[in-house]
C-alpha cells in the first residue's frame, strides 16, 4: 500500500456520503414551491415526489438521485483505479454504499432521508448494468402485477443479487459482498412498508401515498 491510499480510500468513502447525501429530491420539490417532507408520505425520497408532483419533478428526482450513485462509484475509480487493498470492485461498491447512507440519512436534513432505492440503482448500473437490467425489469413486472413500489423495490434489490450470481460469476463474491447487505438495507427501511402490506392498507401506485420508495 502506497502512503497516499489509506487517505484516498478514506476521501472515497467520505465522498460517497457527501455525494449521497445532497438531497435532491428536496431541492427539486422546493424548486415547484413544495417541501416534500410535508406531503403524501413525507419521505424525502423521488416516489414521494413522483406521486406528489407528478412526472416533470418525479423524472428529474429518480435521476438525480441515481445520479449520486453513479457519482460515487466514478469517484472511487478516479481516486484509486485499481481499488488499493480492496480491489477494483469492492471499494467502488463500498464509496456507491455510503452514498446510499447519506442518502438515506443526510445531515443536511437532521438525518432524515429516502430509502435507497434510486441511488443504490446507480451504483449498480455503473458496476452491473446487466444484473441491473434484470432486477428492474423484476420491478417492472411486480409493479405491474401489485402497482405496490414498496414491494417491486425490495423484491428488485432482492433479485439483483441472484442475477449477479447468475450473470457475473466472475466477481460474484466481491459485488454480493455489498449487493446484499444493501438489499437487506432497502428492506429494513421498508419495515412500515413491510406492516401496512401485511395489513392490506399499503397505497398503490396512482393512490395518495402513505409511504414512499425510494
Amino acid at each position: 500500500m502506497s502512503s497516499s491510499e489509506p487517505c484516498d480510500l478514506a476521501m472515497g468513502l467520505a465522498g460517497g456520503y457527501l455525494i449521497g447525501s445532497i438531497p435532491a429530491s428536496f431541492l427539486i420539490a422546493k424548486a415547484f414551491g413544495v417541501d416534500i417532507r410535508t406531503i403524501g408520505s413525507g419521505n424525502v425520497g423521488a416516489t414521494n415526489v413522483l406521486r406528489a408532483l407528478g412526472p416533470k419533478a418525479g423524472i428529474p428526482a429518480v435521476l438525480c438521485d441515481a445520479g449520486k450513485g453513479v457519482a460515487a462509484v466514478l469517484l472511487a475509480r478516479w481516486l484509486l483505479p485499481g481499488g488499493g487493498p480492496l480491489g477494483p470492485v469492492v471499494f467502488p461498491l463500498l464509496c456507491g454504499f455510503t452514498a446510499v447512507l447519506g442518502h438515506s440519512f443526510t445531515f443536511w436534513l437532521r438525518f432524515k432521508g429516502g430509502k435507497g432505492v434510486a441511488t443504490g440503482a446507480g451504483m449498480f448500473a455503473a458496476l452491473a448494468p446487466v444484473p441491473l437490467a434484470g432486477s428492474l425489469a423484476v420491478f417492472a413486472l411486480v409493479v405491474a402485477l401489485t402497482r405496490y413500489v414498496s414491494l417491486a423495490s425490495m423484491t428488485a434489490a432482492l433479485a439483483l443479487n441472484v442475477f449477479i450470481a447468475l450473470w457475473m460469476p466472475e466477481s460474484r463474491v466481491a459485488l454480493m459482498s455489498v449487493a446484499l447487505p444493501l438489499a437487506l438495507f432497502v428492506c429494513f427501511r421498508h419495515r412500515d412498508n413491510i406492516r401496512r402490506l401485511r395489513a392490506g392498507t399499503e397505497s398503490k401506485l396512482g393512490q395518495s401515498s402513505t409511504g414512499g420508495a425510494p
